[in-house]
């Protein structure tokens, strides 16, 4: 073969993807294994005896968790790797380090998200949004009062909440999440994170905190939302279980029961289910289901955050939700899948990504701040033409 037909090599530095590799925690007979090559050649890349092509580096970055364009660096990238979270998965029973090299790769996703917010804010030529005071609390501080002011504090008021229609309800959890990105908060989605017996992960950074939740049914969605925003008030970074309201006396276990009893509160104010439920003397057995399915109703949520919610205020006995109606709730949302399709290629990444994300790598995209290549790597696709695609059905 002629040197004239021969591949041109990349400018790779391969002690940047060995650099890669083990910040990612895989050895080479792993990476090898995820892009369907033999260890010796993950090895002859790393040392410089032989160079993957533009599509096995991108394969890599996307399996490290980096950038591509970290490959073509002449140094090692100045990024520390990330510590987990305190894992509040323990009081569920699930083992807390089972997973931890996977939730570190989707810590470090989210965490490299928000730099390139920052980031972006900056070739905008804006600051990013500050977290209202209303938006910070601590655990001595009244719930009621807790979850009224952030209401106040993201915009969004109850009667706004019940008046959206209840073939819309399924919406509420984007709501919320634009709300909270609008009022200074990252919310990101993150499919597959129940696998890893998550709902969610919460890591408090200024500016910026970041909520990542995932593909439960939307009342779940919308509860694990609330739920982690009591963290962010607390400043308290957490990885969370997927088992809500889990009884334990442990440090963990207590801290999310009052998490639990803040989203509650956020999602159904007492004093509007007071107008339509009188409160007894004493909490009753049971709930009808009609009452039940009535009263989340009337609040766009579901049955089993509206059962926790009158279980706090004493109109239901505790032991009716532990032994007669959690386990059909779990049940229900564990076999819950969406019907739904996006019909839109670009949706996925708006939906992982977030509507601010989007539409700030949109807005240093067209105000030429950043290249064509720089926006793709920003939303994380690899084929350019999808971009153009992803500006014209948004219309950010």
């Amino acid at each position: 073969m002629s040197k004239a037909s021969e591949r041109p090599k990349l400018p790779i530095n391969p002690g940047v993807l060995r650099w890669a590799r083990e910040w990612s925690d895989l050895t080479p007979e792993e990476a090898a294994e995820e892009i369907g090559k033999p260890p010796q050649t993950i090895m002859a890349w790393e040392a410089g005896t032989d160079t993957p092509t533009v599509n096995q580096a991108r394969a890599l970055a996307g399996l490290y968790g980096r950038s591509f364009l970290e490959f073509f660096r002449t140094d090692d990238p100045p990024v520390k790797k990330p510590e987990l979270v305190p894992d509040f998965r323990n009081q569920a029973g699930v083992d807390p380090y089972g997973h931890e090299r996977e939730l570190r790769e989707i810590q470090s996703w989210a965490e490299n998200n928000r730099l390139n917010v920052i980031d972006l804010f900056d070739a905008v030529s804006e600051a990013p949004p500050e977290l209202s005071k209303d938006l910070i609390a601590t655990q001595t501080d009244n719930i009621e009062s807790s979850a009224d002011k952030a209401r106040t504090a993201i915009g969004y008021s109850i009667t706004e909440q019940t008046l959206l229609r209840n073939a819309d309800r399924d919406q509420l959890p984007n709501i919320l999440r634009g709300k909270l990105e609008r009022s200074g908060i990252l919310v990101f989605r993150r499919s597959g994170l129940l696998n890893l017996g998550t709902r969610g992960i919460c890591f408090v950074a200024e500016p910026l905190p970041v909520i990542i939740y995932t593909n439960e049914a939307p009342g779940a969605q919308a509860f694990t939302i609330a739920h982690e925003l009591w963290h962010v008030m607390l400043r308290q970074s957490a990885v969370l279980s997927r088992t809500a309201n889990a009884r334990g006396g442990n440090q963990a276990s207590r801290s999310e029961r009052w998490c639990d009893r803040f989203a509650a509160a956020f999602l159904a104010p007492k004093d509007v289910i007071a107008q339509n439920w009188k409160k007894p003397p004493v909490p009753e057995p049971q709930v009808s289901d009609y009452d039940l399915k009535r009263l989340a109703d009337i609040f766009r949520i579901s049955q089993h955050a509206m059962l926790i919610r009158l279980v706090n205020l004493g109109y239901v006995r505790t032991e009716y939700y532990w032994s007669v109606k959690r386990l059909d709730f779990r049940k229900a949302e564990d076999e819950y899948k969406s019907g739904a399709r996006s019909r839109y290629y670009g949706s996925r990444y708006r939906s992982n990504l977030g509507d601010v994300y989007t539409a700030l790598v949109i807005e240093a995209w067209n105000t030429g701040r950043i290249t064509n290549h720089t926006a793709a790597e920003f939303m994380g696709i690899n084929n350019i033409a999808h971009l153009f695609d992803i500006r014209r059905e948004f219309a950010v």
